[in-house]
């Protein structure tokens, strides 16, 4: 082969691996919720995440029979803590057990990227003061393995942390009652270059606030500017939902910190706006969307994860059960592109 020839050739495999990995940097993830009595295997269920190019994944528990299936899948993982191992977690030596059982166990062949120590734990919640020791003793049983390097700590919380005059974006700032529990929460990812998780719903701002809010502007089709912030502009409230929230951080000294959405979604029966419709709208402008950054971070793409796979039959009645992509058959209630 000449020299020419096999130029062309490593310019093409160079072209085509450079696709590969913009694909698994731009794929949105998917939050796999198993409360549900009709669900498909966890077996199954990586198989239907692959089948569709869903390149992350989000679990609220180290259940072991989805942590199995994800051997060798390469889905980069958010793995949960639940809010009732908070406190058990704040005990050094069990901590040490959890990593070890949980994580240290697959993390050779399951790429486990960030563990969310807690999901939306009120600040003024009976759990709220072991968030932050349990975060810390992972942090340092993952040391211990030597996996500091490759997974991060971090907690998934709600923007109803934010305060009442959080508008618009630029003056977003932290309640004084949510102050008290995030701002150490926000040294610790500092210190630890982690990310904050968020779930960000503009469904719930919509439906809390529609006299003020238009349906296009939660669902990414508002045809111009709705909001004019200084030298940011917004027409979605997604962006003005997370730009608000990085606002808050930098005035808690977290401007270095970086915001993964670890939860987004919109229900498509149940109650106000709920329809097939409006979530496929949702969704299809949210994959769309991420690769684009906020006004406040132009131009970075955003790590994202839609809420949620399947609808759960066992969740309260109403909304919470009609959140899911797929049915429990497997069936896809809209027609999305993941990657």
């Amino acid at each position: 082969m000449s020299n020419k020839n096999v130029a062309l050739l490593m310019l093409a495999l160079g072209l085509l691996l450079a696709g590969t990995e913009m694909t698994g940097a731009q794929s949105v993830g998917v939050c796999y919720g198993r409360n549900g009595n009709n669900l498909p295997s966890q077996a199954e269920v990586i198989d239907l995440f692959k089948a569709n190019s869903i390149g992350r994944m989000r679990i609220y528990d180290p259940d072991q029979a989805t942590l199995q299936a994800l051997r060798g899948s390469n889905i980069e993982l958010i793995l949960g803590v639940p809010n009732d191992n908070l406190q058990a977690l704040t005990d050094a030596s069990t901590a040490s057990n959890w990593v070890q059982n949980n994580v240290a166990a697959f993390s050779s062949d399951v790429k486990i990227k960030y563990i969310a120590v807690g999901n939306e734990v009120p600040p003024g919640d009976a759990k709220a003061p072991y968030v932050l020791p349990a975060m810390q003793n992972i942090q340092n049983a993952l040391a211990s393995a030597n996996l500091q390097g490759q997974i991060k700590v971090s907690t998934a919380v709600k923007s109803d942390l934010l305060s009442e005059g959080s508008y618009p974006p630029s003056n977003g700032a932290f309640s004084d009652t949510a102050s008290q529990f995030i701002n150490p929460i926000i040294s610790f990812l500092v210190n630890n270059g982690s990310p904050l998780l968020a779930n960000i719903y503009p469904y719930f701002s919509y439906t809390g606030n529609m006299q003020s809010i238009d349906l296009a502007y939660a669902l990414f089709t508002s045809p111009g500017v709705v909001v004019t912030d200084g030298a940011y502009q917004y027409q979605n409230l997604f962006d003005a939902l997370v730009d608000t929230l990085y606002s808050a951080l930098e005035r808690a000294g977290g401007s270095s910190l970086a915001i993964v959405v670890s939860e987004s979604g919109w229900p498509s029966e149940g109650g106000t706006a709920a329809s097939l419709d409006n979530a496929g709208t949702y969704y299809a402008n949210l994959i769309n969307h991420v690769k684009q950054g906020t006004p406040k971070r132009a131009g970075q793409a955003i790590e994202a994860y839609l809420f949620a796979m399947f609808d759960e039959n066992l969740k309260d009645a109403g909304i919470e059960q009609h959140f899911g992509l797929f049915t429990p058959s497997k069936q896809p209630k809209y027609q999305l592109t993941f990657a």
